[in-house]
């Protein structure tokens, strides 16, 4: 390739121009109108040269005038279909080489979501749920509820009686008020069992 370069002068100038008025006269040869506009020359020219119109009959049956040209004509028509036919290829590597580049990184872009994912629900899996911590405020709750029953049953019971004295529903307060009161009270044994050793 390199010697046939050497030896032949690059004539075709710009190829990237000259590829694209072959891509050109490629797609004009595929339409209708070509089609047709070569039927009626066709059928003028045999018309001309049978009947002889104004006495010209410059290419007599066989036509090989006619023969002439249609052979000139696939001669250049076929190496310009294929260097049309060659970019259409090139064309198409390169979006198909896009295409699998584009593939490859939405697979890549794929498979890092799975893995957010599947790291999202194994951390979900150790976070509290919202039921797990009303059920354990409950159980706190309960288990406030039961120590404030506890001390004001403590503190109402008579000092040396073996009997409980039910609290009553009024005496039933928060847990930090309980424990106050508890404290005030037995502060208050405290001080009268002084006064009564004093004395």
């Amino acid at each position: 390739m390199e010697l046939r370069s050497r030896l032949l002068p690059n004539l075709a100038g710009d190829p990237d121009l000259f590829g694209r008025f072959a891509e050109r006269f490629a797609r004009y040869m595929g339409t209708a109108n070509f089609l047709l506009y070569m039927t009626v020359f066709v059928i003028v020219w045999i018309a001309i040269n049978v009947i002889g119109l104004f006495g010209l009959k410059w290419d007599p049956y066989p036509f090989i005038l006619l023969n002439l040209f249609f052979s000139t004509q696939a001669s250049y028509a076929a190496p310009l279909i294929l260097l049309a036919q060659n970019r259409q290829d090139d064309r198409d590597r390169v979006q198909i080489e896009q295409d699998r580049s584009r593939n490859e990184r939405n697979l890549a872009d794929t498979e890092y979501l799975t893995r957010e994912v599947a790291a999202l629900r194994i951390s979900l899996r150790e976070v509290a749920t919202r039921d797990f911590v009303r059920s354990e405020l409950r159980s706190l709750l309960e288990e406030l509820i039961a120590i404030q029953d506890e001390e004001l049953s403590d503190g109402d019971r008579p000092d040396g009686a073996d009997g409980l004295k039910e609290p009553s529903a009024a005496k039933r307060r928060p847990a930090t008020s309980a424990m106050k009161t508890v404290s005030a009270k037995k502060s208050s044994k405290g001080a009268s069992s002084k006064r009564s050793t004093d004395s």
